[in-house]
């Protein structure tokens, strides 16, 4: 129960930190660094407990790469997701929706948003699985910081294309924010959760001796 708790706790923050810096009006370029930032206090704070994925794309990849039991998926899974829907509750009360409606700059087709998704949910679970589970990397301090930059890079890089959610419990907060169209929902889940597997596959290739 305590890691399910934990779960809960970290994707509230980081989601209705995503709410509050994006839906307008908004925190501009400062938002990537409060979402990146977010990201690595909760992984140092809960990482000890319940791993600090925080994503269901990063509980793909780590339950692949054997370092969590398969009956667990669904609770954290659970976890993720009540924990993201209360942060959009929350955020939704504070800032209320977004206006897609209005939103101003080019428009990108899901196909390019679901690849932008697609790459940095990789380099995310590629990023979590090397820092946080690689026998090479066991005991080490930096990995929260590293977690969060790849969210932070990811979000200065791609956010304009595809707002930068990189995390299916992000991907529906946005939903219910308003920061995401309906149509381009399953497309963004699928992505994620094919990157997190893929990171998985490419983590094993790559170190075959670390079971």
């Amino acid at each position: 129960m305590k890691k399910f708790i934990v779960e809960f706790i970290g994707t509230f923050f980081l989601v209705f930190t995503v709410g509050v810096c994006v839906v307008n009006p908004d925190a501009g370029v400062i938002a990537p660094l409060a979402i990146g930032s977010v990201l690595m206090v909760m992984v140092y704070a809960g990482g000890h407990i319940s791993g600090g994925h925080y994503n269901p794309a990063v509980t793909v990849a780590v339950a692949i790469r054997g370092r969590m039991s398969p009956l667990e998926v669904p609770m954290y899974f659970l976890a993720q997701i009540m924990g993201a829907l209360m942060a959009a509750g929350a955020a939704y009360y504070l800032k209320g929706p977004n206006d897609l409606a209005g939103a101003s700059g080019p428009a990108y087709v899901l196909g390019q948003k679901a690849l932008a998704e697609f790459l940095f949910t990789f380099a995310l679970a590629y990023v979590v699985l090397n820092v946080a589970t690689a026998k090479a990397n066991a005991g080490n301090s930096f990995y929260g910081l590293a977690i969060g930059f790849t969210v932070m890079v990811g979000a200065f890089a791609v956010g304009p294309i595809s707002g930068g959610a990189f995390n299916p419990a992000v991907a529906t907060g946005c939903l219910c924010l308003g920061l995401i169209s309906a149509g381009n929902y399953l497309g963004y889940i699928a992505a994620q959760l094919a990157a997190g597997a893929f990171a998985a596959f490419i983590f094993k290739v790559l170190n075959p001796g670390d079971k």
